[in-house]
């Protein structure tokens, strides 16, 4: 597709601001966050459900109820209260996938250290003076979220630093920072700005952003997320993840000119 500068950011507001409202919340994984009001609830749920977002939707779903039916519906309680004995009823559990029992309960431990000390996730995310994005801050987070010892449930926590795209984190830290009162992002963190967000880019969002020629390289890394940042924030600097709506809703309807 060939248009000009002006014509391409029209089409993607167009595309944004019809795909962001409340009806995209129905097949998709943020409809799990938005099920609690509790802050710590909130952001435990929207990271557990996150972390599992690959292969079918209707699966994640599935498998996210399943983690929060262990949790008696009430994650932050959980992670602050439970005992062993309710965690070994977890450990030879199947989640989702390759994201297992004992993965759920590593996170669990950890959930509740990273509570107990920081009261929040967002305080592990923060930028620094001179970042323009997330690339250092969630290699931060791992750093702290992660106990040094090596553990299977490492892989599930992608690394930028290794060239992976992150699509998780970054879906995730969408849903925590963006605010737009469209019934979508759910916003509750208020010291995050949503400038330094950057597309979760998959599958749908590459293709669509090649073919659009915000995107050259081929492969869904880091790489590839850092140009289509470039790209995107001349059309927003201050909203890029909002373009995200777009370009994941023409890649799964194929609406596109």
């Amino acid at each position: 597709m060939s248009l000009s500068f002006e014509e391409l950011r029209g089409f993607l507001n167009e595309k944004a601001d019809f795909y962001n409202n409340p009806e995209f919340i129905n097949d998709d994984p943020v409809q799990i966050p938005h099920r609690f009001s509790l802050q710590q609830d909130v952001e435990i749920a929207g990271f557990l459900v996150a972390t599992i977002s690959w292969g079918n939707r209707k699966a994640i779903l599935k498998s996210a109820d399943k983690m929060l039916d262990f949790m008696g519906n009430s994650p932050f309680d959980f992670v602050m209260n439970f005992t062993e004995k309710d965690l070994s009823q977890i450990e030879n559990k199947a989640i989702h996938r390759t994201f297992s029992g004992e993965d759920f309960i590593y996170f669990i431990r950890r959930f509740r250290d990273v509570f107990e000390k920081y009261g929040s996730l967002e305080m592990l995310f923060k930028t620094e003076e001179n970042e323009t994005d997330f690339y250092h801050a969630i290699e931060r987070f791992r750093i702290q979220f992660l106990l040094p010892e090596k553990h299977r449930s490492h892989k599930h926590i992608s690394s930028p630093y290794k060239n992976s795209s992150s699509k998780r984190i970054m879906m995730f830290l969408r849903w925590m920072v963006r605010k737009d009162n469209r019934g979508v992002d759910l916003g509750i963190w208020k010291n995050t700005e949503a400038k330094f967000l950057s597309i979760p880019l998959d599958v749908h969002t590459g293709n669509i952003s090649r073919k659009l020629g915000l995107l050259t390289r081929s492969q869904n890394d880091w790489k590839s997320v850092a140009e289509l940042d470039l790209a995107i924030r001349k059309f927003d600097a201050q909203d890029p993840a909002k373009y995200d709506f777009a370009l994941f809703g023409i890649g799964v309807t194929k609406d596109i000119l």
